[in-house]
């Protein structure tokens, strides 16, 4: 059975997006059309022109501009050049303790990360709790730009206290896991976290440290994290491109 146009099909959209008056908006049309010729070209497949795809569907220009925009919002296409090109499988991060290094290599990638900044500063009273410093105390913040196969698809701020990881500026090689760092060299393993995730739109300095438009949807995911032992051990701010990236999640019976 063909489930693509059936209304609660696994994966499908309700009604296929077709509203019930049965009155389709042009854009949403010629977004259809264009989803089949994406499924056909195949990752890296280049689209045709703007104007190309006018003619083809007799529509405006900026009608195809609508429906291109929402195929690169749901990270259907991204743009290559002046060109824009049919985009990969999105990643896929699990909502659990592993870190993003290994969470991007299940999937085949090559993670990797960009120092922007590494900056110790007295702990502020509203952080202490979740890093386990006294208000005052030197805490270092770390600022990398996330990377899988050397694409930019995140940006990642990071909060431990200096006493956790005296030596971060000198030991840690900023490209690697910072959870590996704290388990391997430090003897620190992660016992549990309170994890929040929210929609936002990146800054302008944020878009452009990441390389994409400000008006691009963006995950911001908030984790404060604690050891085995239960103590407060770092409070780490991820804002992931929404065009790149999904998350999963295990959910077992509660008793």
């Amino acid at each position: 059975m063909n489930y693509q146009n059936t209304p609660g099909a696994p994966g499908a959209p309700v009604r296929s997006g077709i509203p019930e008056h049965g009155r389709v908006p042009k854009y949403y049309a010629v977004k259809a059309k264009l989803t089949v010729m994406v499924d056909e070209l195949g990752e890296g497949g280049l689209l045709p022109t703007e104007r190309d795809l006018a003619v083809r569907y007799e529509v405006s220009r900026e009608t195809v501009r609508q429906a291109l925009r929402e195929l690169l919002l749901e990270g259907r296409l991204r743009r290559q050049g002046r060109g824009t090109v049919v985009a990969g499988p999105k990643l896929e991060q699990p909502l659990s303790l592993a870190s993003y290094t290994e969470g991007v290599r299940r999937q085949g990638r090559r993670p990797g990360r960009s120092l922007i900044s590494l900056d110790r500063f007295p702990c502020p009273e509203a952080l202490a709790p979740e890093v386990g410093a006294r208000h005052g105390e030197p805490v270092w913040h770390m600022e990398r730009v996330l990377l899988a196969d050397d694409e930019r698809v995140g940006l990642e701020s990071t909060y431990v206290s200096e006493a956790r990881a005296p030596r971060l500026d000198v030991e840690f090689d900023p490209d690697s896991s910072f959870y590996a760092y704290l388990h391997d060299r430090l003897g620190i393993s992660f016992g549990t976290a309170d994890e929040r995730i929210e929609t936002v739109l990146a800054t302008p300095r944020e878009a452009l440290l990441i390389g994409t438009p400000p008006a691009l949807p963006m995950l911001l995911l908030h984790r404060v994290s604690r050891d085995t032992a239960g103590h407060p051990l770092e409070r780490v701010r991820t804002l992931y491109r929404g065009d790149r990236f999904s998350f999963t999640a295990h959910l077992g019976e509660q008793n």
